[in-house]
């Protein structure tokens, strides 16, 4: 019986493996559509207004400013809005440079609001009703954008029907540790198959919150900015396109960002893209469902959107690995070696074929794809207590994510122990000695994949919670809606 219900999570798993399978296929079948002309005069470029939304960023709060006021664009025709809901001395740094800019010639502003409701959302929303614009730019705080960014992105929004161009992300410390690496394989995948896929088989995909333009009337169409989901940016997009409007992806144009070099910082990024995610798709399955779209697209959003189901999928066969050797008859050695086959090797060959695209060498690209698989293994348990808040709560805590910036300090954030990943890390020692007495070999590389995932988590959870206390900022308490 136990060894039965390993085909539970591992069905669903394959289907998903499958969909990664069919991006690389669209990948090589469908060409890349021809990049716009070039940027119109100065005197024919619409008003842009570039907003920088901010909280307690002081690491890299001047990075930012000064880079969004080096865009290369008309002068009387572009607009800076630093949304700074801080409450430390990023405020400070923000006013001091943005006192720079304004000293220089251009219109640059600070709003700050009365109290922080809606969050990014709302913030985004604040500055927007004051502004006129017809494009609008955003950027995170931990974004180094080039001063030819809007110039290279602009011609894309040539064609009426797009209502949103997205750049890539780059990585500005993706060698630093085995954690940077591996997020950068994630997002490599993310961006360089998946948006690239569904932007040339005109699909449904999303603008990714920052290092992208919108056209005003394509937000203004779709309802603007809400609050009612953790990823305010999944949630536009969608509403957006089931309003009509197309979305472009500009492969050629990489913005450097900051990864999260602290696990703690990337878990708490995660799991609100994961709870995010899920209250997106509650909130919009029923419209998707109904909208007169092709089956393609609607079937394409609809597996964009329950990815994160993935999460408890993993779980559930985590438990199920070590259960199946021990309570009850194993499954027969070519039927674990298709299992095993169809449930990893399609993600491995998704991200591997995304590192290659990134121009990473094959060796290093290989040894990346190992830990990305890994570091998803070991979220899994924390990912699946984000996906269940998604589906039975509304809105929720939004916890910013942890910059570190040029300024080096550690992040002041400490994550809870460990306890889950722990128990599972154990549980899948047992697993591996168990098959290992059975002489089980083909159900072992993936037991220790899953091993090397948890107790990787597991580790850095417990060096962070106990070992020296972090040097910095207090603490920020996330505040609840």
């Amino acid at each position: 019986m136990w060894p039965l219900l390993l085909l539970i999570p591992f069905g669903p798993l394959a289907l998903y493996g499958l969909h990664r399978l069919t991006h690389l296929a669209l990948l090589a079948r469908t060409r890349s559509r021809p990049t716009p002309s070039a940027t119109p005069p100065d005197a024919e470029l619409p008003t842009l207004l570039v907003q920088l939304p901010i909280y307690n960023e002081r690491n890299v709060a001047a990075r930012l400013v000064r880079a969004a006021g080096e865009l290369d664009w008309p002068r009387e025709r572009l607009r800076l809005q630093v949304l700074d809901d801080s409450d430390d001395e990023t405020r400070a740094i923000v006013d001091h440079e943005v006192a720079s800019l304004r000293a220089a010639g251009l219109d640059a502003e600070v709003l700050r609001r009365g109290d922080r409701s809606g969050f990014k959302a709302g913030a985004l929303a604040a500055g927007l009703a004051r502004s006129e614009a017809e494009l609008v730019a955003i950027f995170d705080a931990d974004f180094v954008p080039d001063p030819d960014f809007a110039r290279a992105l602009v011609p894309y929004l040539a064609d009426p029907g797009v209502g949103m161009v997205q750049a890539a992300w780059g990585h500005l410390n993706r060698d630093a540790s085995a954690l940077t690496r591996a997020q950068a394989t994630l997002l490599d995948g993310h961006f360089l198959i998946e948006h690239r896929v569904r932007h040339r088989a005109g699909l449904f995909f999303n603008f990714n919150g920052t290092a992208g333009i919108w056209r005003r009337a394509a937000i203004d169409a779709a309802g603007g900015w809400s609050d009612a989901t953790l990823t305010e940016d999944l949630d536009l997009s969608y509403r957006a396109q089931l309003a009509g409007w197309r979305f472009a992806f500009a492969p050629e144009v990489v913005v450097p960002a900051e990864l999260p070099v602290d696990l703690s910082a990337f878990g708490s990024q995660q799991r609100r893209w994961a709870q995010g995610g899920v209250q997106v798709l509650r909130r919009l399955f029923g419209s998707l469902v109904r909208a007169r779209l092709g089956t393609h697209v609607r079937l394409e959003a609809l597996a964009h959107l329950t990815a994160n189901v993935g999460y408890p999928l993993v779980l559930v066969l985590a438990l199920l690995l070590p259960a199946s050797l021990t309570m009850g008859r194993p499954l027969p050695e070519g039927l674990q070696l298709l299992v095993l086959l169809a449930g990893t090797l399609p993600v491995a060959a998704f991200y591997l074929v995304g590192q290659r695209l990134a121009g990473r060498p094959l060796l290093r690209s290989l040894v990346d794809v190992v830990l990305a698989l890994a570091l998803g293994i070991g979220i899994s348990f924390a990912q699946t207590r984000a996906v269940g808040r998604g589906l039975f709560t509304r809105r929720g805590v939004f916890v910013r994510t942890p910059k570190r910036g040029d300024a080096g300090s550690p992040y002041p954030e400490l994550p809870a122990l460990p306890f889950g990943e722990a128990a599972l890390t154990l549980w899948m020692a047992w697993g591996i000695h168990c098959a290992a007495a059975q002489g089980l070999w083909w159900s072992l590389p993936l037991q220790v994949l899953f091993l090397a995932g948890f107790a990787w988590v597991t580790a850095e959870g417990l060096r962070r919670r106990l070992g020296p206390a972090p040097v910095g900022a207090a603490p920020q308490v996330a505040e609840q809606r």
